[in-house]
């Protein structure tokens, strides 16, 4: 008698197209003879009707497909990051991912949700060996990394990251969804319990906590933690609950709608992201919006900075980490040509140099223009532009220079002055805490003579603050 073979357990992301292109009707996930999207059709949805279907979205139909093939660097051939159709907050019919639709499908009990973020994902599992120039966008957002390298030229760089927040080990969505579900149930909240669950697991880690919370309970999580918060603290845990791709997207958006542009979120995104981060970004934005990114950037910026961002954009910056002493020398002098030695300023050489070369050769052009002038390239900056462009070419510059600095700059403004700008805040947190956060502490005291768990203390209170504690790790 012929013995029954061994189930086949399907794989997450896929690595080769069905057959029959897009998914199976009668799965959540494909099998492991199956892909999302199908190499085939060359774009999404697939014209077969597959995964999701034609009229659901979530991207336009004019669109001819997204992303497209000429994108750039996402998604990789293994799968994409998959983005929420409904937006960045759970949908009205249900949370994140219901079952029937993907894109990962829930735990079963006992066992950990599927990771939402394919292994290719600049916001992926800790424990990615560093690569390239080794900051967020090609190691995965947990820091406690440093990294050295040597250039052609003999130059070393290092940066060293250290995260405040580190995904849980061992985790268990299940045992932190049913203590969030004890802490929203009946009458009264245990904030306290919601704090010590959300606030120290990984952003991933808190996905798969939504995901298993709707698979125990069938409730949405951050419906249920809307309805049983408020303020700020309700808007610190819903950023907490967003994938990050999707935040930053709205985010930006939010930046450019309404009377007047925020330039100081497009700035502080676009000038401290990798090429493949942007790119994510770019496309969590078109598949909320239905617009691109740089098609916004344009209509709601003008001038040098319009065009600064829209390069930024682009997201073609060299990310090799080579260094090149000659090179450097060369494009400090042009550096020079096009500003101080001349009437007017040629902005289209500091564009090109700011937003094409690696961070390393930047460092080394920043040293070599300095040994020419005798002063800092900020200087000539300040001199040659104003306004918005001014603060953008600044931000490059300091951002490459000492980006934990540069972060704790930023945070000192969001809460200096009459009143805070918690939505800043907010956000600064909650995207740094899992990156550089001990260093920006670091420099947060060492550049305006007091701790950032002392500046938030005396700017938040109650739970807010509370959370935000809990954040820096200093609870």
């Amino acid at each position: 008698m012929q013995m029954p073979q061994p189930m086949s357990i399907p794989t997450y992301p896929p690595t080769a197209p069905p057959s029959s292109g897009g998914y199976p009707s009668n799965q959540p996930y494909p099998s492991s003879s199956g892909g999302y999207p199908p190499a085939s059709s060359g774009q999404y949805p697939p014209s077969s009707g597959g995964y999701p279907p034609a009229s659901s979205g979530p991207y336009p139909p004019s669109s001819g497909g997204y992303p497209p093939a000429s994108s750039g660097p996402y998604p990789p051939s293994s799968g994409g990051y998959p983005p929420v159709s409904s937006g960045p907050y759970s949908p009205t019919s249900g949370g994140y991912s219901p079952a029937s639709t993907g894109p990962y499908p829930p735990s079963s009990a006992g066992h950990p949700a599927r990771n939402p973020y394919p292994s290719s994902s600049p916001y992926n599992a800790p424990g990615a060996a560093p690569q390239g120039h080794g900051y967020e966008g090609h190691r995965g957002p947990y820091g406690g990394v440093s990294y050295t390298n040597t250039g052609s030229g003999g130059q070393t760089s290092t940066r060293k990251r250290t995260p405040t927040v580190v995904p849980v080990n061992p985790f268990n969505p299940r045992a932190d969804a049913e203590i969030l579900r004890k802490a929203m149930k009946g009458f009264g909240t245990d904030e306290k319990a919601i704090i010590s669950v959300l606030a120290h697991r990984s952003n991933q880690q808190r996905l798969q906590i939504a995901v298993e919370f709707k698979t125990l309970y069938g409730k949405d999580l951050i419906k249920d933690l809307k309805s049983e918060t408020s303020g700020n603290f309700e808007n610190l845990l819903v950023a907490l609950m967003t994938p990050l791709p999707q935040y930053y997207a709205k985010e930006l958006h939010d930046a450019m709608q309404g009377l007047g542009t925020d330039e100081n979120v497009l700035i502080e995104v676009l000038c401290t992201k990798s090429n493949q981060e942007i790119s994510i970004i770019k496309q969590a934005y078109e598949s909320l919006y239905y617009r691109s990114l740089e098609q916004d950037l344009k209509g709601d910026t003008a001038g040098t900075f319009k065009r600064l961002m829209v390069s930024l954009c682009n997201a073609g910056r060299d990310e090799s980490m080579n260094v090149n002493l000659e090179a450097a020398r060369a494009d400090a002098q042009a550096l020079l040509r096009a500003g101080e030695l001349r009437l007017g300023t040629d902005e289209s050489t500091f564009n090109a140099v700011l937003c094409q070369r690696n961070w390393a050769q930047l460092q080394l052009i920043f040293q070599e223009y300095e040994r020419l002038t005798g002063h800092d390239i900020e200087k000539a900056i300040k001199n040659e532009f104003s306004g918005d462009a001014e603060d953008a070419l600044l931000a490059v510059v300091r951002s490459i220079k000492n980006q934990a600095a540069f972060f704790a700059k930023y945070l000192n403004k969001s809460m200096k002055g009459l009143g805070t700008d918690d939505r800043d805040l907010i956000r600064l947190v909650v995207t740094r805490c899992e990156i550089d956060m001990v260093e920006i502490k670091r420099e947060y005291q060492a550049k305006y003579g007091e701790s950032l768990a002392d500046a938030i203390k005396s700017e938040c209170s109650g739970d807010y603050g509370k959370c935000l504690l809990h954040l820096i790790g200093d609870a």
